[in-house]
């Protein structure tokens, strides 16, 4: 049987595991020890279960928002720099649905242990995931994770279909010296662009028609509804994401030799590393493109100046890149007995190939090739006795397409006391090329009404700091942002970059309050100041509430959790979004706000390893008295979000 730690309530799962996890081996035959890591720590880590947050089980974090629909792009409520040195090709509006090599995990289990989350909602609304993990030997574990997104969307041209895909091996050798990781991970990502709707009027037509929101137009696409069927998806007009990674980390330790003595017949033998050997090699695809089959030459006239020719009516973007990284490091670990602190130091060398397509129905295309050598250092040292947790690392491009880009990173991290809790400081500094879609030679490049700009390196420093008390069911947080020479899209399709420093201020919370017996409140509460002229907006208060009761209604094995869920964000000048470059921009002229936080009523329940979701989202759209759910909010400016939506998933893990 599958050993949990069944309903303990954990908190808000700030990163420490919590109580809700797959415990360790108790000895019967039928259990499981089941643990995980990730490729750049060997810290093993528990399962999180928390039962009341629905968001651990789909790729849509609470302070995102879309375009309307699951699966379109998203972007952060919070102000988030990407802070990535060296070459970035730019496409990050659907960040969020990707599987990636940073987020795998490497298991080691005691028997095959598989995942199934199936969620069903409104319109044909589709979430599948299947996981399955198991150790081939004692020592070589592998996994493969498969999962779907299928949404046709409530208003016009908006359905999405992503398919992703992961598989991970872990094996070491029985003299615990070699080790070797491979990921191969894949994302297809499709989604229509409707421009958004043409009138925001349509929304409040009394008795029409466009009750039916997919009869409003949208500016883009065909006059047609979603495709309700998701083994088939025509987008007439839409963005195309694919990509691609194969990566191979191998390892060899020098070090001494020791073992265990468990009784008179059984010794473990034990290793110590003192000296690590490492290569990494990566060979990565991306495909961007958008195609339009249906082009509106209005529409691309008024937006971007673009003039379509006569009798061509397909427009199309693809940037394509190939980049492949060879990395060597080497590891010393001061401690013998603590593989949890060392030296890393290492140098890559990176090639990339780009090819830049654009045209209407005969596509011309160019290509690029670039190459960067970087060097790499790392400091991580989580004390014997777990108290300090610190943690330094950077990197510095010495020669090639980024020179001059460098990372900076370091954090300290202290338990005071299990009375005071743990206190957390931080210092981060990223120089770096801005993205290549702000390069002209990017087929995304549209801006050619001006002069190219000669883009200067971006700086950003973050200093940061928190405090988690977990039995309080507390954690505090604050980061304070230093920006330098910001890189933007100013409108749908001109690019800029801010002259002046300006910074940001992010407070944040997240308490649980006991309200009385088993029933909750737990609040999520962000707080953004911009200081100084930069072209950045955000809302001054962000938060996400929860009420209800958590506990078992007197039934050993239940565990249930439901109430009522508010999501609301304070009135700003939210950025615009240009289906064309996939991008954000930035706008300073119109105030984007919620006439009503976004309400849900939610019940979840656990029996064993079973879980199940039932979820009436978007209650807030009441209209009364018609009793019809049409009082749509629109966090994006012409791209409303739906009216009453239903979902209702399962979880459920096996033991074989």
């Amino acid at each position: 049987m599958l050993r949990k730690a069944q309903g303990r309530f954990s908190g808000m799962s700030m990163g420490q595991g919590g109580g809700d996890s797959i415990a360790h081996r108790t000895g019967l035959e039928d259990s499981i020890t089941i643990r995980f890591r990730y490729l750049d720590t060997s810290r093993l880590r528990d399962f999180d279960s928390v039962l009341f947050d629905f968001t651990k089980r789909v790729p849509a974090p609470w302070y995102h928002v879309t375009l309307g629909n699951f699966g379109n792009a998203s972007r952060s409520l919070l102000f988030t720099p990407d802070m990535k040195a060296g070459w970035d090709h730019g496409f990050h509006a659907y960040d969020i649905y990707n599987l990636t090599v940073q987020d795998a995990r490497f298991y080691n289990t005691t028997r095959p242990y598989a995942e199934l989350n199936y969620m069903l909602g409104s319109k044909s609304e589709q979430f599948i995931r299947l996981m399955h993990t198991q150790n081939l030997k004692p020592n070589w574990n592998m996994a493969f994770e498969y999962r779907l997104v299928n949404a046709p969307g409530y208003f016009q041209n908006q359905n999405t279909n992503h398919n992703n895909y992961r598989f991970t091996s872990w094996y070491q050798s029985k003299n615990k010296r070699y080790q070797n990781f491979i990921v191969i991970v894949g994302n297809k990502l499709q989604s229509g662009e409707s421009g958004g709707i043409q009138d925001n009027a349509y929304l409040d037509s009394a008795g029409g028609s466009f009750d039916e929101r997919s009869n409003i137009p949208t500016k883009l696409g065909p006059d047609q509804s979603g495709n309700r069927n998701f083994f088939s998806t025509n987008i007439a007009t839409g963005t195309f994401y694919t990509n691609a990674t194969y990566m191979m980390r191998q390892q060899y330790d020098l070090g001494q030799k020791d073992s265990m003595v468990v009784n008179d017949t059984t010794v473990i033998p034990l290793f110590y590393p003192r000296l690590r050997l490492e290569h990494t090699i990566a060979l990565s695809t991306y495909n961007y493109r958008f195609k339009d089959k249906y082009s509106d030459s209005s529409y691309y006239d008024s937006l971007y100046s673009i003039t379509l020719p006569v009798n061509r009516d397909t427009f199309f973007l693809r940037d394509h890149w190939k980049e492949l990284v060879n990395d060597f490091s080497i590891y010393t670990f001061p401690d013998a007995k603590n593989a949890q602190q060392f030296l890393k130091l290492g140098a890559s060398f990176q090639t990339l190939q780009g090819t830049f397509d654009s045209g209407y129905a005969t596509v011309s295309s160019a290509s690029k090739d670039y190459y960067n050598f970087f060097v790499h250092g790392e400091y991580r040292n989580r004390t014997r006795n777990q108290k300090w947790d610190i943690e330094a690392l950077g990197n510095f491009y010495v020669t090639g397409f980024n020179a001059g880009d460098y990372s900076a990173y370091i954090s300290l991290r202290r338990l005071i006391s299990r009375q005071i809790g743990y206190l957390q400081l931080g210092f981060q500094n990223t120089n770096r090329t801005p993205s290549y879609v702000f390069n002209p030679q990017s087929s995304f490049y549209l801006d050619t009404v001006a002069s190219p700009i000669d883009f200067k390196k971006e700086n950003t420093t973050i200093l940061f700091a928190s405090f988690e008390q977990p039995k309080l069911k507390l954690k505090l947080t604050g980061r304070y942002y230093l920006v330098t020479n910001y890189a933007y899209h100013k409108s749908f399709f001109e690019v800029a970059q801010a002259s002046t420093l300006f910074n940001v201020l992010q407070v944040s919370a997240e308490k649980i309050f006991r309200i009385g017996g088993n029933w909750n409140w737990k609040t999520w509460l962000v707080l953004q100041q911009r200081l100084g002229d930069g072209p950045v907006n955000v809302p001054l208060l962000t938060t996400r509430n929860q009420v209800g009761y958590d506990g078992t209604l007197g039934f050993r094995n239940l565990r249930i959790s439901f109430g009522a869920e508010m999501r609301y964000f304070t009135a700003y000048k939210a950025p615009q979004y240009s289906p064309l470059m996939g991008q954000y921009v930035f706008q300073d002229a119109t105030n984007v706000s919620l006439s009503v936080p976004d309400i849900s009523a939610y019940l979840h329940f656990r029996i064993k390893s079973f879980s199940a979701y039932a979820r009436a989202e978007n209650l807030n759209t009441l209209k009364l008295p018609e009793f019809k759910f049409t009082n749509n909010n629109i966090p994006t400016a012409n791209y409303p979000y739906p009216g009453l939506q239903i979902r209702v998933g399962i979880f459920w893990s096996f033991v074989n």
